[in-house]
């Protein structure tokens, strides 16, 4: 397959707040963007979505279950098939997931390569935590 090669990347900030320079939606660049949208990819539940009902996954429902190494893995599974399917803008290295049993948390790590963009791996990093 033939790989893009991207100017840029550019999305609305999720604070929907209005630049008063030229009053219009401040927006989040390239890695920034990327990064939250990967974010936002995991967090969101399929059918939360309107007009795309499948896009999402299936983590919030899977924090559920007893926390250990094989729970880690099945949510592993689960963020690396949808940034997969859903987030062309990026080639997936890897996808960490370690239960944190002070916490009571999973802490992930992804690493990724942004198409397009001659630039080192990203990481993100953030915690899930089951909420009621």
């Amino acid at each position: 397959p033939v790989e893009r090669i991207s100017k840029g990347f550019k999305d609305i900030s999720m604070s929907f707040e209005v630049n008063p320079i030229n009053e219009d939606l401040i927006s989040v660049k390239d890695r920034t963007a990327i990064a939250r949208s990967i974010r936002n990819l995991v967090l969101t539940v399929p059918g939360e979505r309107f007009f795309n009902p499948d896009l999402g996954s299936r983590v919030s429902e899977l924090l559920f279950d007893v926390m250990d190494d094989i729970s880690g893995a099945t949510i592993r599974d689960e963020i690396d098939e949808t940034i997969t399917k859903y987030e062309p803008r990026v080639r997936l290295q890897s996808v960490r997931v370690k239960p944190n049993y002070d916490n009571n948390e999973f802490d992930v790590t992804i690493t990724y390569d942004v198409i397009g963009i001659d630039a080192l791996p990203q990481q993100l990093n953030f915690a899930l935590q089951s909420t009621r």
